[in-house]
């Protein structure tokens, strides 16, 4: 017997030896990916948020903190002032209390552990960390510039002050953190 000839294995495509699959959408689409589509994705592998959104506490900033980091120990968090947020705090959230470990009761995700710090003490933080600290820096830079000013015109050099410079001798609006 020739199968060849064998009119039932006819591989031709009329409506009724089509295949379901190839009417379906996700099929016909196009696949072809943007460059802004890729631009996206790569956005997305480095920054995707894998921690939920805390729901917000009267009073309190709240936040994530790891428990992995040896720069940035979790005791020290406290000894700031951060506290570790409970379930009973955020109705809902029992499902995401830590089974098992040092922190087990405490809401987290795999190292990361939820917490709360006074807003008082958030605004006092983050005002020395983002804004008197570099006011700070920037004083230092704009003095030993004025230094080398001094020793310049001693030794008949010149020293040229460019916009980014002098804009440091500019008082920053007061900071927002909100």
């Amino acid at each position: 017997m020739n199968l060849g000839n064998d009119e039932r294995l006819k591989k031709v495509s009329d409506t009724g030896r089509r295949s379901r699959a190839m009417d379906d959408r996700s099929v016909t689409e196009s696949r072809v990916l943007s460059d802004d589509d890729r631009v996206q994705m790569f956005r997305d592998a480095f920054y995707q948020s894998a921690l939920p959104d805390l729901p917000e506490i009267p009073g309190y900033h709240v936040c994530w903190l790891t428990t992995t980091n040896p720069r940035d120990p979790i005791q020290g968090r406290f000894r700031l002032g951060y506290e570790p947020v409970k379930p009973e705090e955020v109705p809902g959230w029992e499902y995401a209390s830590l089974k098992t470990g040092e922190y087990a009761g405490l809401i987290g995700v795999n190292e990361m552990i939820a917490a709360k710090l006074p807003d008082r003490l958030y605004y006092r933080l983050m005002r020395e960390a983002h804004h008197d600290a570099p006011l700070r820096e920037e004083e230092r830079i704009t003095s030993d510039m004025d230094s080398m000013s001094e020793r310049a015109r001693g030794s008949k050099s010149r020293m040229f002050e460019d916009d980014g410079m002098s804009s440091l001798r500019e008082a920053p609006p007061e900071p927002e953190f909100g």
